[in-house]
């Protein structure tokens, strides 16, 4: 078969590369941005930071880091019953690359409104990255085992990177230049992904089945539900922040997130 004889990236196929090199620059701006945000919020305003108490930041990093792999269910489920994986690993590295943009700049509505962009993206593109590195092998293909672990090895090595460059960015000479070097490195991961999805064939793209009217029917309706009750939730606890019936800080909340 086709996939069996696809030899070229170090006796794998070559859509591994594709995948692997887009995995490396989604994790170098994830762990980038990541080595910067207790730092951020924690340093005074006159540092250029947020001024956060260490209680608050560590509620909110703790937050951000447990949505970020909730949201790849919802994003699985997205991509397998309307738009395919391929399309849902760019349009989450998209998503992504606005979040990080998001916090280059100062004001805690751009901070907040990136790290909710990275969310997004981040369910959409990670566990669609993943499933699509699986399906380049048939199920007897013995080179499956090192084909993840290759593309492990991309995931390692734009973690390691990533706090190196970001992180003295972040520190030595700006903060929102560290972020912004997050932007750059899932900006990198996109162009390349671009340019080689030739490579990938048919991998990723929405399977026929998931056309069926029926079954799409039922699946927006299940998508609009759940985006509504979403939608009314956020916007009940903002109506109760914003006219002070509930009062949310890190006293209450280090309650339910304790660490």
């Amino acid at each position: 078969m086709e996939k069996q004889n696809d030899t070229s990236f170090f006796g794998h196929p070559r859509g591994l590369a594709t995948l692997f090199f887009t995995e490396m620059w989604e994790r170098f701006s994830y762990y980038g941005m990541r080595a910067l945000l207790i730092l951020f919020m924690t340093a005074t305003v006159d540092e250029g930071g947020l001024g956060f108490d260490i209680r608050l930041a560590g509620v909110v990093y703790g937050i951000y880091t447990a949505l970020v792999y909730m949201t790849n269910l919802p994003g699985g489920w997205i991509a397998d019953r309307f738009i395919g994986a391929r399309r849902a690993v760019f349009v989450g590295g998209v998503i992504i690359t606005l979040g990080h943009i998001c916090l280059m700049f100062s004001h805690i509505f751009f901070f907040y409104g990136g790290l909710f962009l990275v969310i997004i993206g981040t369910g959409l593109l990670k566990p669609n990255v993943s499933t699509m590195v699986g399906d380049l092998y048939t199920k007897v293909d013995k080179r499956r085992e090192g084909g993840f672990s290759i593309f492990y090895m991309g995931i390692n090595v734009g973690a390691f990177i990533a706090p190196l460059i970001c992180g003295y960015l972040g520190q030595k000479v700006d903060w929102h230049y560290g972020f912004g070097a997050a932007a750059v490195g899932m900006f990198l991961g996109l162009v390349q992904y671009k340019m080689t999805e030739k490579h990938l064939g048919e991998i990723g793209l929405p399977s026929n089945k998931a056309l069926d009217n029926q079954a799409l029917s039922n699946a927006r309706q299940q998508l609009f539900m759940g985006l509504g009750i979403f939608a009314l939730t956020a916007s009940m606890l903002f109506g109760l922040v914003y006219f002070g019936i509930l009062n949310i800080n890190a006293n209450n909340l280090s309650l339910l997130f304790p660490y």
